[in-house]
């Protein structure tokens, strides 16, 4: 059963960390963004985007963070026991507002302004 457990309790811990790295994508894509990109596709404003993936980002970090140090702690006490589910509904409401996004925003936004890869005689 122990073996089990390790699995399981790796397996969330990457799962967190899966969650953080897609808020923190979308967090910095949406940085790059232009503000009137967002307006011109129908989408909501710059600002409410930085507001909502912040917090996701925030909270996806802190779950990942916790489940790391309760995972550390599990394997320096010999502890065989499964650490919990521990990803909360915080976590939760952050891979869903990343993947909202992700899926829809970017895909909106995408080339709109911004830094593209053209030079100062058209594209490269």
């Amino acid at each position: 059963m122990s073996l089990i457990n390790g699995v399981f309790n790796l397996l969330f811990m990457v799962l967190a960390a899966v969650i953080f790295g897609m808020s923190v994508y979308a967090l910095v894509h949406a940085l790059r963004v232009p503000g009137n990109a967002f307006i011109s596709a129908g989408k909501l404003k710059k600002e409410l985007w930085l507001l909502i993936l912040g917090l996701a980002t925030l909270f996806s970090g802190a779950g990942a963070w916790m489940y790391f140090n309760a995972f550390l702690v599990a394997l320096a006490t010999g502890n065989t026991e499964f650490i919990g589910i521990g990803l909360g509904l915080f976590s939760i409401l952050a891979v869903i507002a990343a993947t909202v996004y992700i899926v829809d925003v970017k895909p909106a936004v995408k080339g709109m302004g911004g830094r593209g890869n053209s030079g100062p005689y058209g594209p490269w």
